[in-house]
């Protein structure tokens, strides 16, 4: 004899006027957030030689760059701080938001397939793909960290402050990113359009 139990049905309607973000729904899909991120963690790394080294390439070199044409050929003050560390200092939580931002407003689009077959909160993407850029923000804070050992400076109280400035600069990035991933969706323009407002931050 079969069961004639009904199979729940979810019907999704678009949303009008502004509507409240539904942390608990992330919560709820914890799970599927976590692998998400391990999924890009994974894919950004697989079959490269550098691996995660890629994650610190690029403020590294630029610190390179900045204190050669800032620090001995322009002569720009550091209020005494070695100039690599002065501009290192300021790269990485830059790095930290451009790449997220980036990340995060293409996240939509990228995952379309996902998307159209199965349910689940929509806002999980753009988190995924910011929260995945924590793991270059990591590896790029132990290079700062081995900088300011070389040049045996060492920082005080207001070091305290780094938890408070990566938060900010999540929130920050993550408002930004799910409000361009959202247009993304519509107008593909936005994808240079945030590439150029990075060049120009």
């Amino acid at each position: 004899m079969e069961s004639s139990v009904a199979t729940p049905v979810i019907t999704i309607n678009a949303s009008r006027g502004w509507t409240a973000v539904r942390m608990d729904q992330l919560w709820e899909y914890r799970e599927l957030l976590y692998f998400l991120i391990w999924r890009d963690v994974k894919v950004r790394y697989k079959q490269t030689a550098l691996g995660a080294s890629w994650a610190i390439i690029q403020p590294f070199f630029t610190m390179v760059v900045f204190s050669l044409f800032f620090g001995k050929l322009a002569k720009v003050a550091s209020d005494g701080v070695p100039y690599p560390i002065f501009s290192f200092t300021a790269l990485v939580p830059w790095t930290f938001f451009a790449n997220g931002l980036t990340q995060s407003s293409q996240s939509l689009v990228a995952s379309s397939q996902l998307v159209r077959k199965i349910y689940f909160p929509r806002l999980i993407i753009p988190f995924s793909s910011m929260l995945h850029s924590l793991v270059d923000y990591f590896f790029s804070c132990v290079v700062l960290a081995l900088v300011m050992a070389w040049f045996q400076f060492y920082p005080d109280w207001r070091a305290l402050a780094l938890p408070g400035l990566t938060f900010l600069t999540l929130l920050t990035a993550t408002g930004v990113g799910l409000w361009f991933a959202a247009l993304n969706v519509r107008y593909r323009d936005v994808t240079n359009i945030v590439g150029i407002l990075i060049q120009v931050g």
